[in-house]
């Protein structure tokens, strides 16, 4: 395989990963509903027993997707971690107390108390849900740094009217498209806690949890519809970063990501347009006829909206990590990525991949029984 091809071959790997994290993320969105869902300690048994046995998988997700954009685009690490680093310290602190807060909540004696452990898993499914949101924004959006020469010494802030937070100004400024990356995050929250409530529904026995799981998925699909159709119409009208195929120059163009969308025969488009009919039509299932197999039609759906989300972002002669400061240190899937050796080492390296996958899906299969009160009295309950 050609250099190019390898480079195309790992945005698509990172693209199916990424759009599987989402896919995975219905448990920070039930973590973020867990005090709406459970009155009491019984539903709350119920509650996070149910999320706590899908936590970890989630995990193993998020590791791929981490390790397959840093180890092919590794330019990216450098530049994202050596200057936005705030957003991705709170990101991945958000994932350590969320493991602390599952293995600790029901511990016998814990100094903390079970209600501080469930603060843990509310920031991780509110904060860092977010977070990630709108770092993703930046992909589209752009980040304030430079990249100097054949050196690829980078500079942070240095865009005049920009604002130095070291990642954090992608969600609380509204200067270079902070308000979309914002809008990004919240969608992204409230499309979390959709599938993570028709998660429930599908996965407990309890009837009032149940009731109460259809209900908030209906409240919040409600709430995610002008914040998922506003990130679309800005995405669709804002100005791109085209990287012109001959010169590898990067220019804003009008509707850029737009020209994305349908290049190709629409692709993208009809993969984007399949995922969102599936989502609402699993919605429709799971909250307004309280079927099971609404979370999975949904969640489908989701993965291929978000699959599409990433190939817009890093196909189409795009920059995936554009910089606002300087158009021509923005990140391409060319220039970020590794050597020919390197990608093509790791193209055997990605045969593995599956083998992961079918231990996640063996897992969940073995832990595919829906929870009981059998389940949430065992000793080993979260």
């Amino acid at each position: 395989m050609t250099h190019s091809a390898l480079q195309h071959y790992w945005w698509f790997i990172v693209s199916l990963l990424g759009a599987m994290l989402v896919f995975m993320m219905f448990v920070q969105g039930g973590q973020s509903l867990a005090m709406q869902l459970a009155n009491s300690d019984e539903e709350e048994k119920y509650v996070y027993n149910s999320l706590g046995r899908k936590w970890e998988l989630g995990f193993t997700v998020l590791v791929m997707f981490g390790g397959a954009l840093y180890a092919a685009f590794p330019l990216f690490y450098s530049v994202s971690f050596g200057g936005a680093y705030w957003v991705w310290y709170i990101i991945l602190f958000s994932f350590v107390v969320q493991a602390v807060g599952y293995e600790y909540r029901t511990k016998p004696d814990n100094i903390l108390g079970k209600k501080v452990y469930q603060g843990f898993l509310y920031f991780n499914g509110f904060i860092g849900t977010i977070l990630i949101g709108a770092a993703v924004g930046t992909f589209f959006t752009g980040s304030n740094f430079s990249v100097h020469g054949i050196t690829r010494e980078l500079t942070w802030g240095v865009a005049k009217d920009g604002i130095n937070l070291r990642g954090l100004e992608a969600a609380i400024s509204f200067n270079h498209g902070a308000l979309f990356n914002l809008i990004f995050g919240l969608m992204l929250l409230f499309l979390v806690r959709v599938t993570g409530a028709l998660w429930v529904n599908n996965n407990v026995t309890n009837e009032a949890v149940k009731k109460k799981a259809q209900k908030l998925a209906k409240i919040n699909f409600f709430i995610l519809l002008p914040f998922l159709l506003a990130m679309l119409v800005m995405l669709v009208t804002m100005k791109g970063y085209h990287v012109d195929p001959k010169t590898q120059v990067v220019s804003l163009v009008d509707g850029h990501y737009l020209n994305s969308l349908l290049a190709g025969g629409a692709y993208k488009l009809i993969i984007l347009l399949v995922g969102a009919v599936a989502f609402v039509y699993g919605v429709f299932a799971g909250a307004f006829q309280g079927k099971r197999v609404g979370f999975w039609i949904a969640n489908a759906g989701v993965l291929f909206v978000v699959l599409a989300i990433f190939m817009t972002a890093g196909y189409g002669n795009s920059a995936f990590y554009p910089s606002y400061a300087d158009l021509q240190s923005s990140l391409t899937i060319q220039n970020a990525s590794g050597s020919l050796v390197g990608l093509r080492t790791m193209f055997y390296v990605s045969f593995a991949i599956p083998f992961v996958l079918i231990e996640v899906v063996y897992t969940w299969y073995v832990m595919r029984k829906p929870i009981n009160e059998e389940d949430v009295e065992d000793k080993h309950a979260y």
